[in-house]
């Protein structure tokens, strides 16, 4: 298995500055504005929890994209995941506890894009993190294979999470399940909760990487009180754009 070892050299060069700062306010087209969501939401009456219809027609978006994507991603899948095995040995797919809805843990499937030891590798490059508690990234992450960078850029790592969505653990479109559990959720941060997580949401199209977890909580939050079936139809096509573009990839 391939693993990284961190001279002390290494671990102690700082990362580049992030593209745009974490505190820094994301910038929404105009028909996914907060704004404008939630004018939205007076119009029809603040929720946080979708309707048996809409938790239907939600489902069945879900599976019909699923039929008409799923022969496709699985070859693409096999392919990327023999590359990956290429670049460096160990297992090319690997699964990750997430919270989901309700705040039922599943384990959502990627890509595997850093060495087999990323995790025990962590305490010692927190001093570079470059979001606030409690998220963790950085820039030109050292543990990220010659493989896992393109897959991180063109967002194909997260191509095996469409067996998550036919499973009814996911949705094309949601809130991004987190990796910490619901211990470091404050009570507000729970309403992102109602729906089920995402494969993308509200928050990758405006800012990809950009924004830290409390921005990314009220981008969730206008996502869940305004559901409508053309915004989960919106989101996919600028998801599309932005991955294409490799927008605020990382």
């Amino acid at each position: 298995m391939a693993t990284l070892k961190l001279t002390p050299a290494a671990a102690a060069t700082p990362a580049p500055a992030p593209e745009a700062a974490p505190g820094a306010a994301p910038t929404a087209p105009d028909w996914c504005h907060p704004r404008r969501l939630r004018q939205w939401g007076l119009r029809r009456g603040w929720r946080c929890q979708l309707r048996r219809r809409e938790r239907w027609v939600k489902r069945a978006l879900d599976l019909g994209l699923c039929a008409l994507v799923g022969v496709p991603a699985a070859v693409i899948v096999a392919g990327l995941a023999l590359a990956v095995r290429w670049d460096t040995p160990g297992k090319a797919l690997f699964a990750q506890p997430r919270v989901g809805r309700n705040g039922r843990t599943f384990r959502m499937w990627k890509l595997r894009t850093m060495v087999t030891n990323a995790q025990a590798l962590e305490p010692d490059l927190q001093h570079l993190n470059e979001l606030p508690w409690p998220d963790f990234k950085i820039s030109n992450d050292p543990r990220v294979t010659r493989v896992g960078r393109w897959l991180r850029r063109t967002s194909l790592d997260e191509l095996p999470q469409i067996w998550n969505i036919v499973r009814g653990e996911m949705s094309w479109v949601g809130p991004r399940p987190t990796s910490f559990g619901l211990e470091r959720y404050q009570l507000w941060h729970t309403e992102r909760l109602a729906t089920p997580p995402g494969l993308t949401g509200l928050w990758q199209i405006v800012a990809r990487a950009e924004c830290d977890f409390d921005q990314r909580l009220r981008l969730d939050l206008a996502y869940v009180r305004n559901w409508r079936l053309g915004l989960d139809l919106a989101i996919l096509a600028a998801t599309v754009r932005a991955v294409l573009q490799q927008r605020g990839a990382k």
